[in-house]
C-alpha cells in the first residue's frame, strides 16, 4: 500500500525557511521521480517541483526557482522541499507525489502559512 506522509508545515514570517518532508512506503522508492505541489486558498494546485528517481535532476517551477530546493534520500525514503525567503503567497497545502504505474499517488499535505 503506497503512503506519502508529509511534515514540517508551519506559520513561518516573511523571508524564513522552513523544510519539508515527505515519507513514502509501500513502493520502492528509489525506482520513482517523486514531486511537490501545493494549493492556495481558492487557488489550482500547482507544481512546485520534482525531482527524479536517482535525484540526478531536478526542476522546479519558474517563480519557486532560487528559493525552492527539492532533494531526497533514497536510503531513508524521504522527499524534502527546502524553501527560503518565503512569501505570502507561499501560502499553501504543500502534497507529495509520485506516479507509479500511471496513477498518481498523494500525501494528505501538510499547511504551510506565511504570515508576519
Amino acid at each position: 500500500q503506497v503512503q506519502l506522509v508529509e511534515s514540517g508545515g508551519g506559520l513561518v514570517q516573511p523571508g524564513g525557511s522552513l523544510r519539508l518532508s515527505c515519507a513514502a512506503s509501500g513502493f520502492t522508492f528509489s525506482n520513482y521521480a517523486m514531486s511537490w505541489y501545493r494549493q492556495g486558498p481558492g487557488k489550482e494546485r500547482e507544481l512546485v517541483a520534482t525531482i527524479t528517481a536517482t535525484g540526478s535532476s531536478t526542476s522546479s517551477a519558474d517563480s519557486m526557482q532560487g528559493r525552492f530546493t527539492v532533494s531526497r534520500d533514497n536510503v531513508r525514503n524521504t522527499v524534502y522541499l527546502q524553501m527560503n525567503s518565503l512569501k505570502p503567497e507561499d501560502t499553501a497545502v504543500y502534497f507529495c507525489n509520485s506516479i507509479i504505474y500511471g496513477r498518481y499517488y498523494w500525501g494528505k499535505g501538510t499547511l504551510v502559512t506565511v504570515s508576519s
